[in-house]
């Protein structure tokens, strides 16, 4: 079983160097058109992927799963934003929540009225979450505590058994990559290769590493689609090690497969170009 990534199998990135890569990267955004982009910005897409879970119970089939990811309340994303993602979220009426990392974004001052918002977020299986790196860079304490407060379940290293008619299913949490550690074990617990196991993982890139074959499948944020996609070439910015692979969609990893959202808000600078932000309804089934 995999108890933690390798740590040398991924580079940790600074909050210093990760401000300078992304504005490098971006500095031909404006190029693209900056009223639209900023537009773009905020005009939500609800994606409906129908999603593989190998070994699903049959009460658990079409399991309707809502993934947030990346909100990134702060300078660039208000609270009326983050309170128009809830009501729209509840209206999908999900089987169950799912909170990818990120809610923040440049101060720790934005992460109490984030979870405020979120307490407002209900499903009949509850509400989950990890953190994501920028949540540790504002402060992971505060934000766990928060989340909790809002009455959300933090499952960084950690996970639930979801129950349904007698059946269950594995929910585990993964901590992030590049601020944390990762301890597959302790979210999978005493799952076992019959069990269907969906994991959440703010970082695509963990899937590259991952060898645990009771894995069905991971879900992650952190790349924003690269906020920014150019036709015939890709985004300029992805922040993976694996350039494009897990920039955003369903992608095949070495042991499991990843859905990637694009995710919700957008870090500095506030822009995306063919890459709306992602409100993911995702529906499970066995034999998808």
């Amino acid at each position: 079983m995999q108890d933690a990534a390798d740590p040398g199998a991924t580079r940790r990135f600074s909050r210093r160097r990760f401000l300078k890569w992304t504005a490098g990267g971006f500095a031909s955004a404006g190029l693209l058109g900056g009223g639209y982009t900023l537009f773009e910005a905020g005009w939500i897409e609800v994606t409906r992927p129908i999603l593989p879970l190998p070994k699903l119970p049959a009460p658990f089939e079409g399991l309707t799963v809502a993934f947030l990811t990346d909100l990134h309340h702060g300078p660039w994303t208000g609270l009326e934003y983050i309170r128009e993602i809830v009501r729209r979220t509840n209206a999908l009426a999900p089987d169950v929540i799912l909170l990818g990392g990120d809610y923040v974004h440049q101060d720790r001052r934005y992460i109490a009225p984030c979870a405020a918002e979120l307490a407002a977020l209900s499903a009949p299986l509850g509400v989950y979450g990890v953190l994501g790196n920028h949540d540790h860079w504002e402060g992971a304490a505060e934000t766990q505590d928060a989340l909790k407060a809002a009455g959300v379940t933090v499952l960084d290293n950690d996970g639930v058994w979801l129950q349904r008619d007698g059946a269950r299913m594995r929910l585990g949490g993964l901590g992030d990559l590049w601020e944390d550690v990762q301890n597959l074990d302790a979210a999978l617990s005493d799952a076992t290769s019959g069990d269907a196991c969906l994991v959440l993982s703010h970082n695509p890139d963990f899937t590259e590493t991952l060898v645990d074959p009771r894995v069905g499948l991971l879900l992650s944020g952190h790349t924003h689609g690269g906020q920014a996609y150019v036709p015939f070439y890709g985004a300029p910015v992805v922040p993976s090690r694996y350039g494009q692979k897990y920039r955003a969609g369903f992608v095949q990893g070495p042991a499991a497969p990843v859905y990637v959202s694009r995710g919700l808000g957008a870090i500095t600078p506030p822009l995306r170009f063919a890459c709306r932000p992602e409100l993911a309804l995702l529906t499970l089934r066995a034999n998808a």
